[in-house]
């Protein structure tokens, strides 16, 4: 008799089933097919087809049970690596305003380490080697900032062949020095006065510059015989002491510097009054507008001889000096670096300033001298009263007076100087 529950059959027990003996489990059972109906996502979500059809043929598809709204290992997605609707990258592309924020930022961090760098490098090629705190009996300061400006004839740095080559002549053993001016920046405008080197004053007592020693004072004499004396601090002193105004600051050049300056910045534009040969100085001009290299203008502001006075030979310096400055302190020439180094190298090596001239205050300077070349400022020569003993020249006290007292007050300067 069969003692197996219904469904079993009597047969030998090949097929493992529960309460056997044997170690192996029990084998997978057949399950039926389970169909449900197709799941429908959120509003808005993907919708995951995998292609497979159920056979049932009515056009319903396999759901997998599972409804994150991501579905993996999909073959639908395409390129888009299983995923539907997924974006076609890792992490977004940055907008066009973005990308320009960040070139903009790159610029401005390029431009400011270079900014810095060129700041430091020019600020140590300074040579600060004029010491006014030795200057003795000082006015008392004004308003605005005076600069004494002193184009020396100084061969330094020079080789004979190139001190032939700009006539400049051969070596000296002191300075001399060939173009004087007082720079006045005040708040009511700019004022560049030119002091011609035979102007008659008198050279006060002062303190060696080297030696520390105090000398009596030599009398009257020409203006540049101080500068011959003792250098720049005697010639401050003695400006100082003839008209009552405080010198802030002292830049000097000499010749081959100025040359270099000139040759870097491409050559200066000047309009020539006049047809100009001088043998001394190796000016050799026809009149009218026409670009001056380094050796021509060095020639311009030196000639004398032919220029009939000291007067006219200042003119044509302020003239001159004034179109450099303002062909120096120019967006071409500051924000192009092959320019710009070459222009500062070639004045850095051979200007020589005080010892508390800042590149800010040597940029003041230059730019100061660009206004007045601009008609923004005034520019006079040294008001004058006639001649004096050995063909130099005597102020006109009167009127010095009246302009230094405009100057140290902030006014405008309404003196008018020699002609």
């Amino acid at each position: 008799m069969n003692q197996w529950p219904d469904g079993w059959i009597d047969e030998p027990r090949d097929r493992y089933g529960r309460g056997s003996a044997a170690s192996e489990p029990e084998g997978a059972r057949a399950m039926p097919h389970v169909r449900r109906p197709p799941t429908v996502p959120p509003q808005g979500g993907p919708r995951y087809d995998d292609g497979y059809d159920d056979g049932y043929g009515d056009g319903s598809v396999y759901d997998s049970g599972y409804s994150q709204g991501q579905v993996y290992g999909g073959r639908g997605g395409g390129d888009r690596g299983g995923y539907v609707g997924a974006p076609e990258s890792g992490r977004p592309r940055a907008s066009a305003g973005t990308r320009f924020k960040r070139i903009l930022v790159t610029v401005v961090v390029v431009l400011l380490v270079w900014s810095v760098g060129t700041y430091f490098w020019a600020d140590s090629e300074l040579r600060r080697e004029v010491d006014l705190g030795i200057v003795q009996d000082r006015p008392e300061d004004g308003e605005g900032t005076t600069y004494l400006i002193v184009g020396s004839d100084s061969r330094e740095g020079l080789t004979e062949e190139e001190m032939k080559e700009l006539h400049t002549g051969g070596p000296t053993d002191g300075g001399r020095t060939d173009t004087m001016m007082i720079l006045h920046v005040g708040p009511e405008g700019n004022t560049l006065v030119s002091l011609p080197r035979d102007s008659y004053v008198t050279i006060p007592e002062f303190t060696g510059s080297e030696s520390g020693k105090e000398f009596a004072s030599p009398g009257q004499s020409k203006l540049n015989a101080s500068y011959s004396m003792d250098g720049p601090t005697l010639l401050t002193r003695t400006v100082e002491y003839n008209t009552n105004l405080k010198i802030d600051h002292y830049a000097e050049i000499g010749f081959g510097g100025f040359a270099k300056i000139v040759d870097a910045v491409g050559g200066v534009e000047m309009d020539i009054p006049r047809d100009i040969k001088d043998k001394n100085s190796g000016a050799d001009f026809k009149a009218g507008k026409q670009t001056l290299d380094g050796k021509q203008a060095l020639a311009f502001v030196r000639n004398r001889y032919e220029a009939g006075s000291d007067l006219e030979r200042t003119k044509n310096q302020q003239k001159f000096l004034s179109a450099l400055a303002s062909q120096t302190a120019t967006p071409s020439t500051i924000l192009n670096p092959f320019r710009l180094y070459p222009t500062m190298g070639a004045g850095l090596d051979t200007l020589k300033v005080d010892k508390d001239m800042s590149l800010f205050d040597l940029a003041e300077m230059f730019w100061a001298m660009k206004s007045v070349s601009g008609g923004e400022g005034k520019s006079l020569n040294m008001p004058l009263s006639g001649s004096a003993p050995g063909g130099s020249l005597r102020w006109d006290m009167a009127r010095v007076e009246q302009m230094v007292e405009q100057m140290n007050s902030g006014a405008k300067v309404t003196v008018e100087g020699g002609q």
